[in-house]
């Protein structure tokens, strides 16, 4: 298991800190209904990455994935061309960082977030851990890491919740900075929000190009046994 965990420990990551997720749940905060909505996006956050990942097992668990205790060639394959999708992303989300001086404009849709009602702050959160394209990505490429491992379907399901958690630390911290300090975390969140919008291409960018070389190398690894 703890081999495990190190495999999927770099997409988990990559959920944990996604920018975009982040700064949705301290627009939620700081508003008057924080104390709310904050907690409902954060239980829909974890509901999109449970769902996501039912229906990764389901499909993995619904083929042979295994031979022998190894990840058969086609779960390989898989991860194989998914690093270097991830690869290609990162260049793409390199090339379209701002440059310094550039004002960086938080979309309209996002900015509206703050006067949701707590049941659309939880639909918010599913839809940006299930089907944002980004984060899917991401939570695909945990899943296919447990996938290549040859475990077992309960095993599966173990590491998987294990992801879901360690996933959920980056909405969570603002959520838990909130109701330590209060009204206190207002200033201590806003400068949050600003940071990750402002640096979210290259955060993005790095963390594409480190999973996407990975499973790359996983891929590769799988296919010369």
């Amino acid at each position: 298991m703890s081999d495990t965990l190190s495999q999927m420990l770099p997409s988990a990551v990559g959920v944990a800190i996604s920018p975009l997720p982040i700064i949705a749940v301290v627009l939620m905060l700081v508003t008057a209904r924080g104390r709310v909505n904050g907690p409902a996006f954060l239980l829909g956050w974890m509901t999109g990455l449970v769902m996501v990942g039912a229906v990764l097992l389901a499909v993995a668990s619904g083929v042979d994935a295994r031979e022998l205790g190894a990840p058969a060639p086609w779960v390989s394959v898989v991860v194989l061309g998914l690093g270097v999708l991830l690869l290609l992303i990162a260049r793409t989300q390199w090339r379209g960082r701002p440059r310094a001086g550039d004002a960086v404009q938080t979309p309209p849709w996002l900015e509206a977030l703050d006067t949701v009602s707590p049941v659309k702050a939880a639909g918010a959160g599913v839809v940006l851990a299930a089907l944002n394209p980004k984060n899917l990505l991401l939570a695909v490429a945990g899943a296919a890491a447990i996938a290549h491992t040859g475990l077992s379907l309960g095993q599966q399901v173990m590491a998987y919740v294990v992801f879901v958690l360690m996933a959920t630390t980056g909405v969570g911290a603002p959520v838990v900075i909130y109701f330590a300090m209060g009204e206190r975390s207002r200033l201590l969140l806003n400068r949050l929000k600003h940071w990750m919008a402002q640096h979210s291409a290259v955060i993005l960018a790095v963390l594409w190009l480190l999973i996407g070389l990975k499973l790359i190398g996983d891929g590769i690894s799988g296919l010369s046994r």
